[in-house]
């Protein structure tokens, strides 16, 4: 029985601090994990440039309250629904995350949080658990699921790596060659195809 773990942004919705981005006019928060292996790094940096232009939590939601699945998202997901398990492993925050997960059905989303001080700023973060991405598909591995790892950044890697299956979708090309022992699809119907070659084994 397979269990796939896959990535949130950049997999099934676009990048909520690209979005914040375009919303804002601040292009330095248009850096994600796909530019910034490091993830102290890269969020200690969005923090600093949030506090630098004075906007609060409530600011990102808004941005992300319009936000949309990608294209073809939701039903790729109630295909794979109906054919094993499926687990989001992501990066992003409880507090960013609750619109998109009901836009998309409400999988179940395994994430960090955000601190915010009294007045709604962003002071920092909590990670549920170091490596969290690779220490869950390792979780389901010691349960005895055979797992499928997805996702489209540095961060997916070593979540990769463990998995039985590994998957880039829609990775950008410094991913690619620097990883090229992982398949790599770029839509939904080639993803569908490769998961169910996957499943049939």
């Amino acid at each position: 029985m397979y269990i796939i773990c896959s990535d949130l942004e950049g997999v099934l919705v676009p990048e909520v601090w690209i979005a914040v981005a375009e919303k804002t006019g601040i292009p330095e928060l248009r850096l994600t994990t796909r530019d910034i292996s490091d993830y102290d790094v890269l969020m200690k940096k969005r923090i600093a440039i949030l506090h630098e232009n004075r906007l609060k939590l409530k600011d990102i939601q808004n941005v992300i309250a319009t936000m949309e699945p990608l294209e073809g998202a939701l039903d790729f997901l109630n295909w794979l629904r109906a054919r094993t398990q499926i687990i989001i492993v992501s990066d992003t925050y409880i507090e960013f995350a609750m619109p998109l997960m009901k836009k998309l059905a409400w999988p179940t989303l395994l994430c960090h949080s955000l601190d915010v001080d009294d007045s709604g700023a962003i002071v920092g973060y909590s990670l549920r658990q170091k490596n969290a991405k690779e220490n869950a598909i390792r979780a389901f591995g010691s349960l005895n699921y055979q797992t499928i790892g997805m996702g489209d950044s540095y961060n997916d890697i070593a979540m990769l790596k463990a998995a039985g299956h590994g998957i880039l979708f829609r990775p950008p090309e410094n991913v690619i060659n620097a990883y090229p022992e992982f398949p790599v699809c770029t839509n939904f119907t080639q993803l569908s195809s490769l998961l169910q070659t996957i499943l049939d084994t």
